[in-house]
């Protein structure tokens, strides 16, 4: 009996010997340090911030066509009854009346669809697509409104107002707000790739070798400038002799349309001068 207990200790001695010991507070600690620091290096990396932008754009981009689409089809009864005009229900006229409002929202849907792309790489659109869009925006409101105005009453002009000037807001907003949100992308990833260059050359000091990532940081961040980096290409470029307009902004430093008015007004500004800010038509003869 005593021998067979004493072979049971010594499996249970063999048992407990085979495991792997626990780790330490400090090995834990150390553990989540290493994972801690590598999930802090990744959301740090400039592509992980450009996609953060990238999806509060889409984001925005959603809710405001959702606001805009529910705004055009409140509008879309009020048109179709002021197209009507008393018509009798089902005949020809009354028919062909809801044919006014999609035409009139197709345009602005159209011209908000093309300034969702050219926002996106702040390129200016011209004067013919806004005064196109505040046209049908325009029409919108005043077929929703008139028979309120007609009428005399307030409380119609007001229910019949609220959502084409929601519509009219929005659709000048979320040019803009694109426009912004592109700007804010560049510095933001502009600003991940210069504090992630510290860190880079901390490691190189230490030994390490440079990680994957770090190549294609600098070689992304290599493709893309900032507005001061623009600035001093133009400033190399300029002669006294050099009339300062975007269209010679564009051609020296290969920015774009909707960059360019805004770099050359911060050179003649530094150079004393007055910007030719010629209409964008004209710019583009030159």
């Amino acid at each position: 009996m005593n021998e067979l207990l004493n072979r049971v200790d010594g499996l249970e001695g063999v048992a407990v010997s085979g495991r792997p010991p626990a780790p330490t507070r400090a090995q834990r600690l150390a553990r989540d340090a290493a994972d801690a620091a590598e999930v802090r290096r990744w959301q740090d990396h400039p592509d992980v911030i450009a996609l953060r932008v990238e999806r509060v754009r889409t984001q925005v981009d959603r809710l405001c066509w959702a606001g805009i689409m529910l705004g055009l089809a409140f509008t879309m009864a009020n048109v179709q009854w002021f197209a009507a005009a008393g018509s009798v229900p089902w005949s020809l006229p009354w028919l062909a009346a809801w044919l006014l409002d999609p035409t009139v929202s197709l345009v602005l849907l159209a011209i908000l669809r093309a300034e969702q792309v050219t926002a996106r790489y702040q390129v200016h659109t011209g004067r013919w697509v806004r005064a196109a869009k505040w046209l049908a925006l325009g029409a919108t409101y005043v077929m929703n409104t008139w028979a309120s105005f007609a009428a005399g009453s307030l409380s119609g002009v007001v229910l019949h107002s609220v959502p084409p000037l929601i519509v009219f807001a929005a659709a000048e907003a979320i040019t803009d707000l694109r426009d912004k949100l592109t700007e804010a992308m560049n510095v933001a990833f502009t600003h991940a790739t210069e504090q992630a260059e510290p860190r880079d050359a901390y490691e190189d000091v230490h030994g390490s070798k440079p990680s994957k990532p770090r190549a294609t940081r600098r070689a992304t961040s290599a493709r893309r400038k900032l507005f001061a980096d623009y600035l001093g290409d133009a400033k190399q470029a300029w002669t006294p002799d050099v009339v300062v307009t975007p269209a010679w902004i564009r051609e020296v430093t290969g920015c774009s349309r909707g960059l360019s008015p805004r770099l050359a007004t911060a050179l003649a500004d530094e150079l004393g001068n007055t910007p030719d800010t010629a209409p964008h038509g004209e710019e583009d003869q030159s």
